[in-house]
């Protein structure tokens, strides 16, 4: 996820606006940022840092004319460096491109450009728009049509906007499955990926459907099928605060971010193809193991019921804090996966670097270029872009996809990999019961105890669920292997004490049904997470959250973790408190 910015003024200069637009943009990115405007000539300024670094460094605002485009990066295709930064150009420099999004297919474009004689510049996917439009605009084509014939060559995911210093005081821009919007003001209009970029300037917006185009001009807007036919959009009147359009009109980071969830997924398995590559360089493993901390031990543990159930590899979960003591086991035949979403985690980092010395290690993580992509034999990256709260939601969810992935391609089940592309419609089911979730939240916000119970797969979501309460919401919470009940917590049960229990469908199904038995025995009050045909819970629960019955345990932990977020942020917010900053808790632990 990054954030792009254009803009065409009437009677100002554009790099200052520019560089206000992206500054309220740069929780979309944060690891180098770029302008270009054009009067006679396109002039570019760009850096890796962050947005203060870079103008203090490069005095961004002095660049004349009074058009432009800018781009605040996260990295997704090359490192956080000046030459990976956009904007992009051409072999002339007479056509720049800034890009949010994904180019699935950038490596063949790539290949072919260079064959024809085109020299680049960076490791990016963005770098190809520029030179195919080079090449579209060389063969007389106008920019345009250059445009319009360049995305079509283009597979993936883009929000773009380009100029030329051939066709002044024109500006292009073409949205596919990224976000877009244009707005309007007297004699000013811009391209933005979020309205909070052009809130200052303007509340006149047009929101852009996939595969629409938008040329702005001096002399005003004009929107555009991608066979050219001309379409009239309505302008919508934003009626928002600064804050509030920064969240995209959320009350918080955290709750903005669990919307994203879907969309998270959905970006997070284009790394499919990428997976299988790397699959087909492992040699044969007798052990995985998972190392992780927090959320993202939650998540290997999910890795290791995977791991064991689809290719029968024993597989260990350890806490990167005691690996120490387990590093004694590893061998060349060891496969570790170390999970972290920035990739900065000290007892992470520590303990790569005792695998290193013994075993083969592979970094799943969120943040390009971190120390632990640099450090591990094998990288896989999820794609859920920046999280600003600190509690984790859409990392997790992206985390675990990319998990599935891997055993999955390492398996080689091709019908399982269609069936994953389903999560993100189930992730948006569980949303749309936000208004419930909610209800739920205001009834058991003043609780001071939680339990959360789950068998198999989903037990590390009860362990999920429970860590999330605690985080946000300073409410006591366990997670526990339902069947460890009568070995201990069940003394802790007694009137009206809220037990979330996770129970999809599946072959755990009824055992779970009989620790439902036994709470409910002992006057707990049942809030379960299942399907919404299970007429038996339903009899069992005081409240549930309901799902559809096709989502069996072995997917259960994508979806069913949604509500558990939902139900937690929804009672912290019902508590008084910031959800996006708890107290005593840091985004990055980088000190052991």
């Amino acid at each position: 996820m990054c954030g792009i910015v254009a803009c065409i003024l009437k009677d100002k200069q554009a790099a200052p606006v520019l560089l206000g637009c992206v500054k309220r943009l740069e929780y979309r990115g944060y690891d180098s940022v770029g302008l270009a405007t054009s009067s006679s000539k396109i002039k570019v300024k760009k850096d890796k840092g962050k947005i203060g670094e870079v103008q203090k460094k490069l005095e961004l605002t002095d660049m004349p004319g009074k058009m432009g485009i800018a781009h605040v990066r996260w990295a997704t295709h090359g490192l956080p460096t000046r030459e990976n930064a956009h904007p992009h150009t051409d072999c002339k420099n007479r056509i720049a491109v800034v890009h949010n999004g994904i180019i699935e297919n950038y490596k063949e474009l790539r290949d072919e450009l260079r064959e024809e004689g085109h020299v680049f510049r960076s490791e990016t996917d963005t770098e190809i728009i520029p030179h195919l439009i080079e090449k579209y605009m060389d063969n007389g084509s106008d920019l345009e049509e250059a445009t319009r014939l360049a995305t079509q060559d283009i597979r993936g995911s883009y929000a773009v906007a380009v100029m030329s210093s051939d066709e002044p005081n024109k500006i292009i821009g073409v949205r596919k499955e990224s976000p877009l919007i244009v707005g309007v003001g007297e004699g000013n209009y811009f391209i933005a990926s979020d309205v909070p970029a052009i809130l200052p300037h303007t509340n006149q917006v047009i929101y852009l459907n996939d595969n629409e185009m938008v040329i702005l001009s001096k002399d005003g807007v004009t929107v555009k099928n991608m066979d050219g036919t001309v379409i009239t959009k309505k302008i919508d009147l934003i009626d928002w605060t600064p804050d509030m359009a920064e969240k995209g009109g959320y009350n918080h980071f955290m709750l903005k971010e669990i919307h994203e969830e879907p969309d998270a997924v959905k970006k997070t398995i284009m790394e499919t193809s990428q997976i299988k590559k790397m699959v087909e360089t492992f040699p044969k493993f007798n052990r995985i193991c998972f190392v992780a901390c927090g959320t993202s031990y939650h998540a290997s543990m999910v890795g290791k019921y995977l791991f064991e159930s689809l290719i029968g590899i024993p597989t260990d979960v350890v806490l990167a804090s005691e690996f120490e003591f387990s590093a004694g086991a590893l061998d060349e035949k060891t496969l570790v996966i170390f999970i972290s979403q920035s990739g900065e985690t000290a007892d992470t980092l520590k303990a790569l670097r005792t695998a290193n010395k013994k075993a083969e290690t592979l970094a799943i993580v969120n943040v390009l270029g971190s120390t632990a992509t640099r450090e591990a034999d094998h990288v896989i990256y999820t794609r859920a872009g920046p999280e600003i709260g600190v509690a984790a939601t859409k990392t997790y969810v992206s985390q675990l996809t990319c998990i599935y992935l891997l055993a999955i391609c390492m398996n080689g089940n091709k019908k399982l990999l269609k069936e994953i592309e389903k999560i993100p419609d189930y992730m948006r089911n569980a949303i749309e019961k936000e208004d419930h979730i909610k209800e739920i939240a205001e009834k058991y916000k003043d609780a001071d105890d939680f339990f959360f119970i789950g068998r198999g797969f989903s037990y590390p979501t009860a362990m999920e669920g429970a860590l999330k309460l605690k985080e946000i919401t300073y409410i006591h919470g366990e997670g526990y292997a339902a069947g460890e009940l009568k070995h201990g917590p069940l003394a802790l049960i007694e009137d009206d004490v809220p037990v979330v229990v996770v129970v999809p469908p599946g072959e755990s199904h009824d055992r779970t049904l009989g620790n439902v038995q036994e709470v409910n025995a002992r006057g707990a009050s049942v809030i379960a997470v299942g399907s919404c045909k299970d007429n038996t819970l339903k009899s069992q629960s005081s409240d549930i959250i309901g799902f559809e019955d096709e989502i069996n345990e072995f997917w259960s932990p994508l979806p069913y973790v949604v509500p558990l977020q939902l139900l937690s942020y929804h009672m912290s917010v019902a508590r008084g408190i910031d959800p996006d900053k708890p107290k005593n808790l840091a985004k990055c632990v980088t000190v052991e």
